[in-house]
């Protein structure tokens, strides 16, 4: 089991597989290490001309340290987000499971050392369960971080942890991943930390009007779910309401996707496991404002029992949607569960979902989109910026509103092919009333199909959790 531990040792001292330093064209090492030391290692490293640049590592013999090897990473401008990302840069570089390993990077303060502790832990991220030979238990591995608060360690663990948990989900096969093993894996984690929960089975959907999850989900033989996760300290005074999209495998339906276009597909659900992990994690830190997470649970499967394009389904609440399309499915989960979610008049709410392939066409691969109210909005953007996670503000214009306008129903689940992202914001914005409300789609940077980089390995990536447990954070006055 990883452990992660502050040391207030001459880090030169500490028996280790690994000791990780800064560099920025100079050796930029923790201000413990030894003047003979600093020499030795800056002579060892200039024979292999490191780069400075941001994240770029270079391994050395630990000769003149008592770690077996050094590992020189750039640090950029030594910022919280550079050093964040150094960290997990040099965790990806120190080799294969290694017992022990120092983190020296040039960081005093909570803050800053907090940053360091949690890009080493992300960076250090392994998904293996599939993999033949491997132990059943990961290797111990000991994460010592110099100068290091008991405090930042704690809050870098439960940060760690829930996006950890998070790309563990998102990268499980649809196979063992499909909405009532969600559901139970939702009930398990509640159930040790307190949290309350309640699974809505395929029939209670039926019985109060579910129609989004269920027609999304009515095409699969592994029939959809919502759960609702809240966590309610005593004495909270605000509420704020989660939706996640937790689509186990969306195939497109009758509307069925290109094969390769599928491939990525098991990430569909990346939105639930992040509201699922961020309540959880707003539970471990004992954060006193009230969290509610919605998990619209469905396996979107073509099928003798699928929905047709040019049915009409009967919304959470009674609006009724014309279905053009079956693989615009996620609004229309999402849908029901904003319906339901304001019912309990949160202070506010957020949904989270890997909802449009737009997204990735305006914003890449990298920069998630928040759109919504417009307060509301530039609070998800600054905490967002707080721990370096790229989010966008974007708009939702109301000219786009006409295109979602049907000639036989309330709404007509796609709108006009240009501005995708927008229209399928404005889809979800008719189900929210006058609650504040943002959403936050995260389509491409939930999965990297590209190499790891920094502290973000291939697959799936954790995205938004960081950013919204600072935003509750920030809510709570923290």
């Amino acid at each position: 089991m990883t452990s992660l531990n502050a040391t207030s040792d001459l880090v030169s001292t500490i028996d280790a597989d690994a000791l990780i330093l800064g560099f920025d064209g100079d050796v930029t090492v923790h201000p413990q290490l030894p003047e003979e030391v600093r020499a030795s290692v800056a002579e060892s490293a200039s024979a292999l001309d490191p780069s400075a640049k941001l994240g770029a590592t270079t391994v050395i013999p630990g000769a003149s340290v008592s770690a077996k090897r050094i590992v020189l990473v750039g640090v950029g401008d030594a910022t919280e987000g550079d050093l964040r990302f150094a960290a997990g840069a040099a965790a990806r570089a120190v080799g294969k499971k290694p017992a022990t390993v120092v983190v020296a990077l040039p960081a005093e303060g909570d803050a800053l050392t907090a940053a360091v502790a949690e890009g080493a832990l992300l960076g250090a991220y392994t998904f293996t369960d599939y993999k033949s030979g491997q132990d059943d238990e990961p290797h111990p591995t000991a994460w010592l971080i110099a100068g290091a608060s008991d405090a930042a360690i704690e809050r870098a663990s439960i940060i760690a942890g829930a996006v950890a948990s998070t790309r563990d989900l998102t990268n499980t096969s649809p196979l063992d991943l499909y909405p009532a093993s969600f559901a139970e894996i939702a009930e398990g984690y509640a159930k040790q930390l307190g949290v309350d929960a309640k699974t809505w089975e395929p029939q209670e959907l039926a019985d109060e009007g579910f129609g989004g999850i269920l027609a999304v989900g009515m095409g699969s033989s592994r029939l959809p779910r919502l759960v609702r996760l809240a966590w309610n300290p005593e004495g909270a005074t605000q509420t704020i309401a989660l939706v996640g999209k937790g689509i186990t495998f969306d195939t497109g339906g009758i509307s069925l996707k290109p094969a390769k276009s599928m491939e990525t597909m098991k990430s569909d659900m990346t939105g639930a496991a992040a509201v699922m992990n961020i309540v959880f994690a707003a539970a471990r830190a004992k954060l006193p404002i009230a969290v509610t997470g919605w998990l619209c649970l469905a396996e979107n499967m073509p099928s003798g029992t699928a929905q047709r394009p040019s049915d009409v389904i009967r919304m959470y609440g009674g609006t009724t949607v014309e279905v053009l399309n079956t693989d615009a499915e996620g609004r229309l989960v999402m849908g029901d569960g904003l319906a339901r979610a304001i019912e309990e008049n949160p202070d506010a709410v957020l949904d989270i979902a890997t909802l449009t392939g737009a997204q990735g066409v305006a914003l890449g691969t990298q920069t998630s989109a928040v759109m919504g109210d417009e307060t509301l909005r530039a609070q998800i953007v600054d905490a967002a910026d707080d721990v370096a996670e790229p989010f966008w503000p974007m708009p939702l214009p109301a000219h786009l509103r006409e295109g979602l306008e049907s000639k036989i129903a309330d709404l007509q689940n796609i709108g006009e092919p240009s501005g995708g992202m927008l229209s399928a914001g404005l889809f979800l914005k008719e189900f929210v009333g006058d609650t504040p409300w943002a959403h936050l789609d995260i389509a491409r940077p939930a999965f990297n199909e590209g190499k790891a980089y920094g502290f973000t390995p291939a697959g799936g990536t954790g995205a938004s959790v960081r950013t919204v447990f600072r935003f509750l954070e920030q809510r709570a006055g923290l």
